[in-house]
């Protein structure tokens, strides 16, 4: 059998999407709601627990053999501080010590670029770049680091496992949420836009790498999963293009990015609200952070990465037959 965690979320769902087509069964975990997209894939099992409860995880897991850990808590905001750490931290340690309470043969955990270190711009990053703590870091980034460390402790301890690291991933989901509302706010005709560069991924690409990966000997590795380094600049001009809307046309500087996430956090305060945009945010838009992709690709030849154009296409064809439906 296969246990997957944050099968409700971005990458889950389209995991759960591609292994209900398989012959193993599935047992998916959730909190509060399934999507209805992912509610009724034939050969998955929904069951209600939290990987915080880990007596409930303990007889979830028996008899699994595989495990996609996908659950994650994303999010830039001060108040999610404790929330973040809790979930992502002491959940992925969860999960590794059910793992290894249940012998399960082999646990691929999804991670992200966050908790990799940086390098000066224009120098890519790669695997080996250690994460260490630096000013205006985001709790998002230090939990994902932390998680991982939950993840190698269990394969010190015997544990059959690796780690995937995506870049900014894109694809189709609910575009009130995750990066997924990148293709809202193009379509809504943001007027605004950033030179910052970063990495961008399909979410079918992950899901593939992670696939692959799980049925490969491969072992105590992570990877970057990152089709092409480019600005948000154009990347929003390719949505805008897929919709037919108008580009973004004014250029976000450092010191308006400032001065908005400062607005922001006033106006939460006073209106007991959540900032649309926090340090963090306008930091991550504003900065260039290049990434190199090919480990996986000399460990899994067949692996292909979709060329960014394809996968931006698609996701906004997706988008406009949901809005006309």
């Amino acid at each position: 059998m296969i246990f997957v965690t944050g099968g409700t979320g971005l990458v889950g769902s389209h995991l759960l999407t591609q292994l209900s087509t398989g012959t193993k069964p599935v047992r998916a975990i959730f909190r509060n709601h399934i999507p209805d997209a992912v509610k009724n894939l034939p050969n998955v099992e929904w069951v209600n627990g939290d990987i915080l409860d880990i007596i409930r995880l303990e007889e979830l897991m028996e008899g699994v053999e595989q495990v996609y850990h996908c659950a994650a808590m994303v999010s830039y905001h001060p108040a999610d501080r404790d929330l973040i750490m809790q979930q992502n931290v002491a959940g992925t340690a969860n999960i590794v010590n059910a793992a290894l309470s249940n012998n399960v043969k082999k646990l691929v955990s999804v991670s992200s670029v966050a908790a990799i270190g940086r390098l000066p711009e224009n120098q890519p990053v790669d695997e080996t770049v250690q994460w260490t703590p630096r000013p205006g870091i985001s709790t998002y980034s230090k939990s994902k680091y932390l998680s991982e460390m939950e993840v190698w402790r269990g394969i010190g301890e015997g544990l059959n496992a690796v780690i995937v690291n995506p870049s900014i991933i894109l694809g189709e989901a609910d575009w009130n949420k995750s990066s997924s509302a990148i293709f809202k706010s193009v379509y809504d005709e943001f007027p605004w836009y950033s030179d910052g560069v970063h990495g961008f991924v399909d979410v079918r690409d992950v899901v593939n790498a992670m696939i692959l990966l799980m049925e490969s000997p491969v072992s105590g590795e992570r990877f970057i999963v990152s089709a092409e380094n480019i600005s948000f600049r154009t990347l929003f001009d390719m949505i805008a293009e897929g919709f037919g809307k108008k580009k973004p046309s004014k250029k976000v500087t450092p010191f308006l990015a400032a001065l908005v996430w400062r607005l922001e956090a006033i106006k939460s305060k006073i209106s007991g609200g959540r900032p649309r945009v926090t340090k963090e945010m306008a930091s991550n838009a504003l900065t260039s952070v290049l990434y190199k992709n090919d480990k996986i690709i000399e460990y899994l030849p067949q692996f292909r990465y979709t060329p960014l154009n394809e996968s931006v296409a698609r996701i906004c064809n997706y988008f406009l037959q949901q809005k006309t439906s």
